[in-house]
């Protein structure tokens, strides 16, 4: 026999039934309906408060069954933790059991008795993705330049961001940006940070060029233009489950990593640099220049700074001897400045500078020759 007992459990349309002549009939058919609809919205709040516990749920009996395995803590303590989410675990089974009863409970309306047999949604056709694997690496370099200069306030802009809603839209609102060129400046920017030792800034970084890695892996996948997984990327990663949430922290952590080892080899690389370069500049008697002028009196560095000879002529002749002496020999020694034979001595036996009655004589202009790897 045919069981048509579901169909005795159903509630009629808000507006067929008969009501008393007193009864303001269009009042009681409006707060029927709000009534039903309130119940349905209920319902489906706590449908979807279970699925956010079972969600948390899951991620927090991943991440201590991962501290077990890898015996990070107290064993003990992880294990009455692990105890008591599987207790919970039971209750939320529990939980949508009556729930799905109470659902099942709920007589049919007009809303729910039937649904769609089937559907045609149409899509207009995504573009095919840019495929710019036959750049040569100047090509790239120069596309990078010149779009790091048309938008990196708008780089910044995104990489400052911190809600997954506010980058959505952001993307959405500028999708020029959306390629590899602002992951590469994201990068770039993140391994300056560090090395400035901007620790958190970096992370920061770091979590939105991963975001947008991501969007572009997606696009790779699909084969379509990535400005069209905008959308798609950040819905499934407010809504992931948690192991694909995990798998995304670890490839931001490992990412970071990376940075970090990055940052470190540039500032070895700088340091290497920069002491090849100071080497290469050193004058004839082993002294940095840039070093000797740093040390200069003011008065002394305003006559290099302007090359002005009968200045310096003036500046000598009013300082003490010994310290001019000693400035002088240093300049000497730095190639800073280079004397004429006419305009000073160098004393073999002592080693000093000699400067005739505290002025310079000279038959000819002196030469202010700075050294060209160092002053302009």
């Amino acid at each position: 026999m045919v069981d048509y007992s579901k169909w005795t459990n159903i509630e009629i349309s808000d507006d067929e039934d008969d009501t008393h002549p007193n009864i303001d009939t269009p009042s009681l058919f409006r707060w029927r309906h709000q009534a039903r609809l309130e119940r349905m919205a209920e319902l489906e709040h706590e449908k979807d408060e279970l699925t956010k516990a079972k969600q948390s749920y899951q991620a927090r009996l991943v991440d201590v069954k991962e501290r077990l395995k890898n015996k990070e803590g107290k064993e003990n303590e992880l294990e009455k933790e692990l105890e008591k989410i599987e207790k919970e675990g039971k209750d939320l089974d529990c939980r949508e059991e009556e729930l799905l009863k109470k659902e099942k409970k709920t007589p049919w309306n007009v809303d729910t008795i039937s649904k769609a047999g089937f559907e045609k949604t149409m899509f207009n056709k995504q573009q095919a993705r840019k495929n710019d694997d036959n750049l040569t690496e100047e090509e790239r370099e120069e596309r990078l330049k010149r779009f790091v200069k048309e938008n990196e306030k708008l780089c910044k802009e995104y990489g400052m961001l911190r809600k997954y809603e506010d980058s959505k839209r952001f993307l959405q609102n500028h999708l020029d940006l959306v390629c590899d060129d602002t992951s590469n400046y994201l990068v770039i920017w993140s391994i300056n940070l560090e090395m400035e030792e901007k620790h958190d800034l970096m992370a920061h970084v770091a979590h939105q060029c991963i975001c947008l890695q991501y969007i572009l892996e997606l696009g790779k996948q699909l084969d379509v233009d990535p400005r069209a997984c905008v959308g798609s990327f950040f819905s499934k990663i407010q809504n992931c489950m948690p192991e694909y949430r995990l798998q995304f922290e670890n490839e931001i952590e490992a990412f970071k990593e990376r940075i970090k080892k990055r940052a470190e080899e540039k500032i070895e690389e700088a340091i290497v640099e920069s002491e090849a370069e100071r080497k290469s500049r050193l004058g004839p008697g082993g002294l940095d220049p840039v070093e000797v002028f740093d040390e200069l009196p003011d008065e002394l560095k305003k006559c290099f700074e302007t090359r002005d000879t009968e200045l310096l002529q003036k500046t000598i002749a009013s300082m003490d001897v010994d310290v001019a002496t000693y400035h002088m020999k240093r300049c000497v020694d730095s190639g800073l400045w280079v004397p004429n034979a006419a305009e000073c001595l160098l004393n073999e036996d002592t080693d000093e500078i000699k400067l005739g009655s505290k002025n310079i004589e000279t038959e000819e202009s002196p030469n202010l020759e700075s050294n060209p790897n160092n002053l302009d």
